[in-house]
């Protein structure tokens, strides 16, 4: 209610348009009354406002994280939908300490540990996060200064999700000087070493390390010329990102247990990715999964994975799927194309039911072309940003 408040304020100063959105998620009776308020105080304010209703909860696996997934994609489709610039959070630096425990407890890294981004990209959709350096108190203080309602959900107080316990950590930390201001600080110093340590991996992922072939990436294998292994972890969980196009990196000790895998048995899975060690000169390459893409279909016009644009003479009875080991039978000099089987098996082509209609990547163009969009294609530009 405060991050909508004073974005009110900030838009009708600048004479720039706001819009609010509430996600529902079903969870609780009393949201749907709590939505109806925030519609109310919007409507107050001549403000746009959209209830949108997330009903995808099966009672299983992490209720917090399947609702923070839900709310990002019910969000950018109201944010692409409305024509909107970008959406504001509001994480607070409450929020930015309780992050770091939380992470903490998980061994993370500097990534992991590092403070937020402020402003991010996902879904299509820029993210602001305007009051990262406030308290949550602050914001208390202005709502009751304003004379503006607000609701305390009961889930922040309920033990059994990790930020409540990381909340009540810090309460008792506190008399050792580890409260929210010190490990806020922390947490922005660590963000400083992580954009450096980025810096430097977009620069050797440019200079030699990296290379792309046809929507895979090679990484050099070993420590070239004295460069830090850190860095080479690092070019090796932004492949894996750059290739699945997922929001998040796989957890180190899920990356120590591939690179283990792939040094003993020459190949392994990871976060939607075939990580393999090629033949010849031992570098790696990252491959997509199949079984993480045989289900995935769109129509030609559309993009394919969240990275495959196709270009050729469209039908309504067309659609892009992947090739599989069906499709692969079709392609006579897949192996003159010199991908490797796995990659092919993964990669797109264009089919008409169960007949196969092209497949560039593995040599059967037949008047199609298969690209990369543009904000897939330069992996080096990409570890510079979340």
């Amino acid at each position: 209610m405060a991050l909508l408040d004073l974005m009110l304020r900030q838009g009708a100063e600048a004479g720039i348009p706001v819009e609010a959105a509430t996600v529902d998620h079903g969870l609780r009776p009393e949201a749907r009354g709590e939505a109806a308020m925030v519609a109310a105080f919007c409507a107050a304010r001549d403000a746009p406002h959209e209830t949108l209703r997330w009903a995808g909860w099966n009672g299983r696996h992490n209720l917090q994280a399947q609702a923070r997934e839900a709310r990002y994609r019910l969000i950018a489709d109201w944010a692409l939908r409305r024509g909107l610039d970008c959406v504001a959070l509001g994480h607070t630096r409450d929020d930015v300490a309780e992050t770091f425990l939380m992470r903490l407890s998980r061994a993370a890294g500097v990534d992991g540990l590092a403070s937020m981004e402020r402003r991010f990209e996902r879904c299509g959709v820029v993210w602001i996060r305007p009051l990262l350096a406030l308290r949550r108190g602050e914001l208390r203080g202005h709502l009751e200064a304003s004379g503006i309602p607000w609701v305390d959900d009961s889930s922040n107080d309920d033990d059994r999700f990790d930020r409540v316990k990381a909340r009540n950590i810090l309460a008792a930390l506190a008399p050792l000087g580890i409260d929210v201001e010190s490990l806020g600080r922390t947490s922005d110093n660590l963000h400083s070493a992580k954009r450096a340590l980025r810096h430097y991996a977009s620069q050797e992922a440019k200079r030699r390390i990296a290379s792309q072939d046809r929507g895979d990436l090679i990484l050099e294998r070993g420590i070239p010329d004295g460069i830090p292994a850190e860095i080479m972890r690092r070019l090796l969980v932004a492949g894996i990102k750059w290739v699945s196009g997922a929001d998040y990196p796989p957890r180190q000790a899920s990356v120590s247990e591939l690179e283990e895998m792939v040094a003993t048995t020459g190949s392994h899975t990871l976060g939607g990715c075939v990580v393999s060690m090629d033949s010849i000169g031992g570098n790696l390459r990252i491959a997509r999964e199949w079984n993480a893409v045989k289900d995935m279909a769109v129509p030609p016009g559309d993009i394919w994975d969240g990275r495959w644009r196709f270009d050729g003479p469209c039908s309504p009875d067309l659609e892009i799927r992947a090739l599989g080991e069906a499709g692969l039978e079709s392609c006579a000099g897949w192996r003159d194309t010199g991908m490797p089987r796995k990659s092919l098996l993964s990669s797109p082509a264009v089919w008409r039911g169960e007949e196969l209609v092209s497949a560039p990547i593995a040599g059967h163009a037949h008047g199609w072309k298969a690209s990369l969009v543009s904000e897939r294609g330069d992996f080096g530009a990409s570890l510079l940003l979340d």
